[in-house]
């Protein structure tokens, strides 16, 4: 089983399948709590940020669910389960209900977390136990899964934790907390993974997330233990990193380590957020360089306060919301808070928060 620790910093949150529309009044949040086995389905208000609980939910899930990625057709997810190294897949109902599709899919050890590509026929499980990945294909009509036949692959690093794909869907990024490295590897339809040019690569001690910008061509990753973030560009073709000039990047000026947790590259690709595990003010936003990626001044006002132990961050697909979940101060406690963004600024406004009963682990927002 996962050190309580480590699974709280975990997240899908890798989120794949975020979406939105500008015309929609609501969208729908689902929510994994592990230390009480389920994941949770909320409406939000697109204007309010305001939470509220669909009927029936929450729903089962196998032991210590730490991920859930929703299809891009939106008629299935999937959800990851630390505790019996399963994928539990999900069929989506009318009104955003979950029905589990049984039986589950076996994984590595501890998978931590999860990560699709944009046309829904690859799905990726990171096995923190085993340092390895479980590729499988995904079935269009059923959403049943199939391990690709080189699958699990090694992924030439200790204590994988968080994953994401490409927007290109190309390549995947897998980091290592473990060994202070991000491994890359590029994939073709029937989910065969290669190592990209210069993978693992190394970057601060614990990277605990990963996160493009819009367009693919930039790559953050927060170091926990060491109190910065790393940027990398990525070539378009092969996937190769090449270091930021400056990275890795500080968030304050002062000699405190902060415990970096996360980050987000909001929908316009004009800002940067990273988010600290720690109980004060903690999501930190800058403005990025365009041409370089390079995180450059700091947004008015920032950091700004989000819940007690910021964990995971995730842009909605409009641009305007952002969404912290928080630790909280135990494993019966928990929280998202919903954030506003100023297009002109990149200010972030408190819209509102919502408890979520148990400590959540990672989040997926769709129409």
């Amino acid at each position: 089983m996962f050190n309580r620790a480590s699974l709280l910093f975990l997240a899908l949150a890798w989120i794949l399948g975020l979406s939105g529309c500008a015309t929609s009044k609501h969208q729908t949040v689902y929510v994994t709590t592990p230390f009480n086995n389920s994941v949770s389905a909320y409406r939000v208000n697109n204007h309010t940020g305001s939470f509220s609980q669909i009927l029936g939910s929450p729903y089962l899930t196998g032991t210590a669910p730490s991920a859930i990625v929703v299809h891009p057709s939106g008629k299935f997810a999937y959800v990851s389960n630390a505790g019996d190294n399963t994928i539990s897949l999900y069929k989506i109902g009318g009104t955003s209900w979950l029905t589990e599709v049984l039986p589950r899919t076996n994984t590595g050890r501890q998978p931590s977390a999860l990560a699709m590509d944009s046309a829904g026929t690859v799905l990726f499980s990171v096995n923190n136990f085993t340092n390895t990945v479980s590729s499988f294909t995904i079935n269009a009509s059923t959403g049943g899964l199939t391990q690709a036949s080189g699958s699990p692959f090694q992924t030439s690093g200790f204590g994988p934790l968080h994953a994401a794909v490409s927007p290109s869907g190309k390549f995947l990024f897998v980091a290592n907390s473990g060994s202070a490295s991000i491994s890359g590897f590029s994939f073709d339809s029937s989910g065969n993974l290669t190592p990209t040019p210069n993978s693992p690569i190394a970057v601060g001690n614990g990277p605990n997330w990963v996160a493009f910008d819009p367009a693919g061509k930039f790559l953050y990753v927060p170091n926990i233990q060491d109190g910065t973030f790393s940027g990398f560009t990525v070539d378009a073709s092969t996937g190769a990193l090449s270091a930021m000039n400056g990275s890795p990047f500080g968030v304050t000026t002062s000699s405190t380590i902060i415990p970096l947790s996360s980050v987000v590259v909001e929908p316009s690709g004009k800002y940067v957020y990273v988010t600290a595990n720690n109980s004060s003010n903690n999501v930190y936003g800058f403005t990025i360089d365009q041409t370089t990626g390079v995180p450059t001044a700091a947004i008015t006002n920032s950091p700004f306060a989000a819940g007690n132990l910021a964990a995971f961050i995730v842009s909605d697909a409009t641009g305007k919301l952002l969404f912290v979940g928080s630790q909280g101060t135990s494993g019966t406690t928990g929280s998202i808070t919903t954030f506003s963004i100023a297009p002109a600024s990149g200010q972030l406004t408190v819209l509102s928060t919502t408890n979520t009963g148990s400590t959540p682990t990672s989040i997926s927002v769709v129409k």
